[in-house]
């Protein structure tokens, strides 16, 4: 049997879900959603407690969050490389290689994570000196320093949860999610209002939740994880993998930043109705996050198995159910924002009504930042992630910050003219994506992961029993002997007496193999 039917076959085994893609993306993001849901419910009730302290303390408590979420975002961004890889490899075949992605993305993770403590606590202290209020300042130095002691384990925990993601499991981190937000909500209550620690109270309420967070989703695979061990290789494609995606994120997420620092130098009631509303309205950003996620999933199966026509069907699915939504929820908050706003904000009419403000604006772009982030994920999964990088750098820096300065200082508009900036930044990127899926502009990069994957070392002895979706009554087992820049040696060796239909040389180009399931090669010796 051929190479490049072998490889046929281990797509058609592995792709379970071609006849129902919607049915598959739902169950993939189903759970993703009630965790980012619960992780909203979450940061709902810590808004609460902490706005009943004061504005100081809530405006504190968002700039300490948002300068903590920067320090990592880079992070988080490079390591969703790792769930695109280990989907890819499922597509393609290739078990073998995901304990050695995940043990390169644990191993980045951490190294990451500890840089990030060593950063926040030299950046805590300057924070006071950003804010237009000393007290918020200091509150948000104090916030930081704590939450910063997390870094660590939280990359960790991102490590983990991206590989499961890639592996399709989405029940697992739900699971831990949940027990983590439940957590944080009870120990916010205890320090925040039993024991009156403060914002303190906040920020260690935050690392005990995400600490068990790590803990229930990582038990489960203790074993596994103890086993993992560093690879040279995998640790070189999950950083060329997700280093353009930490550049866009940690570049998106600075521009962002400024923004919340520059509503932050406004008022008060301007920064604490930024953090206020971001909270918000997460619950209509983070379910079409959950569809982007699975997107992505799908789509590296798809890719890994050279099935390239499922991707505008994955996509095609995506924002119908993302755009939906995001409708549902401008709907409500076009008519409820108003009486959300009050309720958290008490007797602060002040915030009550900076607050109301910016639901007003938001309901500009939720429809389109659904749009914006489903078509990222569908450009991760094809590892299409130049592209998106490119685009969402230039938008969010000629976009965001020079507009917010303009309409929300210069005009004299407030945090409402900040988030305008943002709502441009959100609408043109949107455009820019889907019109580069549509094109189907990712497929050069598409077949340029695929056969890098094919490709890659096998992982294990040679002669070992077959892994995952390899069964032993296979009628092909590919062993990698030796690779080059140009060329894949190959042994087919099959497990029971196969009479082949035509001679199979034993050295072959792997891009004329590969490129041949996809139409562009007639025939292969």
């Amino acid at each position: 049997m051929s190479f490049e039917h072998s490889v046929e076959n281990f797509g058609a085994r592995n792709l379970t879900w071609t006849a129902h893609p919607g049915r598959a993306l739902l169950r993939l993001a189903a759970p993703i959603t009630v965790s980012t849901l619960s992780f909203s419910a979450m940061t709902l009730a810590s808004t609460a407690f902490v706005a009943h302290l004061g504005s100081d303390e809530l405006a504190g408590v968002g700039l300490g969050g948002v300068i903590c979420f920067a320090l990592l975002c880079f992070g988080i961004g490079l390591l969703r490389g790792a769930k695109t890889l280990v989907s890819q490899a499922i597509g393609a075949g290739r078990r073998d290689r995901i304990d050695s992605l995940l043990g390169a993305a644990v191993g980045i993770g951490l190294a990451i994570g500890f840089g990030a403590l060593v950063l926040g606590h030299a950046v805590a202290p300057l924070l006071e000196r950003l804010c237009e209020s000393p007290r918020a300042g200091h509150f948000a130095a104090q916030y930081l320093a704590l939450r910063s002691l997390g870094a660590p384990h939280w990359m960790f925990l991102v490590a983990l949860r991206e590989a499961r993601y890639g592996e399709g499991d989405t029940a697992g981190p739900m699971r831990a999610s949940l027990a983590g937000n439940v957590v944080n909500i009870g120990l916010d209550a205890l320090f925040i209002l039993g024991l009156g620690w403060g914002v303190q109270g906040a920020a260690v309420a935050a690392l005990c939740g995400s600490m068990v967070e790590l803990l229930v989703l990582a038990w489960p695979m203790r074993q596994r994880i103890l086993g993992l061990r560093w690879r040279g290789d995998a640790a070189r494609a999950v950083w060329s993998q997700g280093l353009p995606n930490g550049l866009q994120f940690t570049m998106e997420v600075g521009a962002f930043t400024i923004l919340t620092m520059m509503v932050a130098t406004m008022s008060s009631d301007d920064a604490g109705a930024h953090q206020m509303v971001l909270h918000i309205i997460n619950v209509s950003f983070l379910p079409a996050h959950a569809l982007a996620e699975a997107a992505s999933v799908l789509v590296g199966e798809a890719v890994g198995a050279g099935r390239y026509e499922l991707v505008p069907v994955v996509a095609k699915r995506a924002i119908t159910f993302g755009g939906a939504y995001a409708m549902f929820c401008s709907l409500v908050l076009a008519t409820l924002g108003g009486t959300i706003t009050r309720a958290l904000a008490g007797s602060n009419d002040g915030l009550a009504h900076a607050a109301q403000m910016l639901v007003h604006v938001s309901l500009a772009f939720l429809f389109a930042d659904a749009a914006n982030v489903i078509a990222r994920g569908i450009l991760r999964g094809a590892s299409d992630v130049r592209y998106a990088a490119i685009v969402g750098i230039i938008t969010s820096w000629l976009t965001t910050p020079p507009l917010a300065w303009l309409f929300g200082i210069r005009w004299g508009l407030g945090a409402p003219g900040g988030w305008m900036g943002l709502a441009f930044e959100v609408i043109v990127g949107a455009a820019l994506f889907w019109l580069r899926v549509v094109r189907g502009g990712w497929r050069d990069a598409a077949r340029v992961a695929r056969n890098e994957m094919l490709a890659a070392a096998h992982v294990g002895p040679v002669g070992s029993e077959p892994h995952g979706d390899e069964d032993e009554g296979s009628a092909v087992t590919v062993v990698a002997r030796r690779i080059t820049s140009r060329e894949l040696t190959l042994e087919l060796g099959p497990t029971k007496p196969v009479a082949p239909t035509k001679p199979v040389a034993p050295t072959h180009s792997i891009e004329a193999n590969v490129l041949a399931h996809d139409g562009d090669v007639d025939a292969v010796a």
